[in-house]
């Protein structure tokens, strides 16, 4: 049953959803469990430490934690379509944005069973893969209602408050867990640390934290009434029709088919930012894990001022120019990261939280302007679309920044690659005329 809101706390009730998938984001797949899988703990302990073998097995693990995430958004790529489509024919967006998140809150609850030995290393792996794909599904039923909890003149705020949400989520659990349960931390707890239990119970901490903060969005949005033109389809009827689509979209709106062929390739690199930006940090400017979860409590700060602020200018100029002058603003503030190498950690600080001065704005844009240009009708089935093209680019950012570091012998180098990426999405979306198709 829906509960009759005011439209401000429809818009924190939706926010709160945000606020809870940091989570996942935040402490399973960035700073913490994907850290933990990928440590010494999950090495053949036969191994010497610090042998060629032990630090070939240990990339091994790198390696195989990517297979597993590619493999992960293969899958998404393939259902997010079709899910976007049924929950257009039918109105519904909370039921299925209900059971994608039960599935990351077990995953997440699985991962407490994941001690640090090599034979769990596959569990943990498939756990994160499975919480991917369920969290990157729910994610297009949520996107799919910020039209329901906005209007055209704020939706660039509400898609920023969203974003900032979960910022200001990541920065109060990491913080939570940092001076509780984290290894290198205070450990106010004082529990003792043997078989990873401290990560272990970050994952149950994450599981209640995700599960709390996605009621209020089940209660307070309402779902739409089924759209009287759009029949429900079988899987095959709605690849056919997304094929369909597509061709349509070149014939009729190309700057939409554009839009989404470009903000595929700069929101990889966005991702890019992020996921290996703990690596930068610790292996080219010398971070230990206690100062990468503190460097990741400042990012989120930075990153959800700069996306609040964001909002606004969003409404005011329209969502392309936030996104190109993020997009410019991070590939300059990469190069920079990459002639910084050698001048200390200092340097990482300041252009590390640059670059998330950029990257939260050119997210909730780039949700804006889709929900901006999606006809009402067909709001999840494009929001479905903009997950495929998305996950249809997430090789680039890993393959580039692969393909620098092993030309030059030097992770540094994988800064360019992740560059490129943002650099390609940028010119890729600089001609593409959006402003006469957004509706004011």
């Amino acid at each position: 049953m829906t509960i009759s809101v005011p439209p401000v706390r429809r818009v924190v009730a939706w926010a709160a959803w945000d606020w809870g998938g940091a989570a996942f984001n935040a402490v399973i797949t960035t700073f913490v469990f994907t850290v933990y899988l990928t440590s010494d703990l999950f090495v053949d302990p036969a191994l010497p430490a610090g042998s060629a073998a032990f630090r070939g097995a240990k990339a091994d693990l790198s390696t195989r934690l990517g297979l597993w995430l590619a493999v992960a958004g293969l899958v998404v790529a393939v259902l997010a379509p079709v899910l976007g489509q049924r929950s257009d024919a039918t109105g519904r967006r909370r039921r299925p944005l209900a059971i994608g998140t039960a599935v990351v809150v077990v995953a997440m609850l699985a991962m407490t069973l994941v001690r640090p030995t090599p034979s769990a290393f596959l569990a943990g792996v498939l756990l994160v893969a499975v919480g991917t794909i369920a969290y990157e599904v729910a994610t297009v039923h949520y996107n799919a209602m910020l039209p329901a909890v906005s209007t055209p003149r704020s939706i660039g705020r509400i898609s920023a408050v969203g974003w900032a949400a979960g910022y200001l989520g990541g920065i109060v659990l990491l913080l939570l867990l940092y001076v509780t349960l984290i290894p290198q931390g205070p450990q106010l707890l004082h529990l003792p640390q043997a078989d990873g239990l401290g990560v272990r119970l970050c994952a149950l901490v994450c599981a209640v934290w995700a599960a709390v903060f996605a009621v209020p969005v089940l209660l307070a949005v309402p779902d739409e009434r089924p759209a009287a033109d759009l029949p429900r389809r079988g899987i095959l009827s709605a690849y056919r029709k997304l094929g369909a689509d597509v061709a349509h979209l070149w014939r009729t709106d190309r700057p939409l088919l554009g839009f989404l062929v470009a903000s595929a390739v700069f929101r990889d690199g966005l991702t890019g930012v992020f996921t290996f930006g703990a690596v930068i940090a610790s292996t080219v400017f010398g971070f230990g894990f206690g100062q990468v979860l503190i460097f990741g409590v400042a990012a989120n700060v930075v990153a959800g001022a700069s996306t609040l602020v964001s909002g606004r200018f969003d409404d005011r100029f329209g969502p392309k120019a936030v996104i190109v002058t993020a997009l410019t603003g991070l590939v300059i503030t990469g190069l920079a990261v990459f002639l910084a190498r050698g001048a200390g950690q200092g340097a990482f600080w300041i252009c590390g939280l640059l670059l998330c001065v950029f990257v939260g704005p050119a997210q909730s844009a780039s949700r804006s302007l889709l929900a901006r240009l999606a006809p009402p009708q067909r709001q999840g089935e494009l929001f479905g679309l903009y997950a495929t093209t998305g996950r249809v680019a997430t090789f680039l950012a890993p393959a580039l920044f692969a393909a620098f570091t092993g030309l030059a012998g030097d992770q540094a180098y994988g800064v360019l690659g992740i560059v490129a990426v943002l650099a390609a999405g940028l010119l890729l979306l600089l001609p593409i005329r959006t402003r006469a198709a957004v509706r004011a």
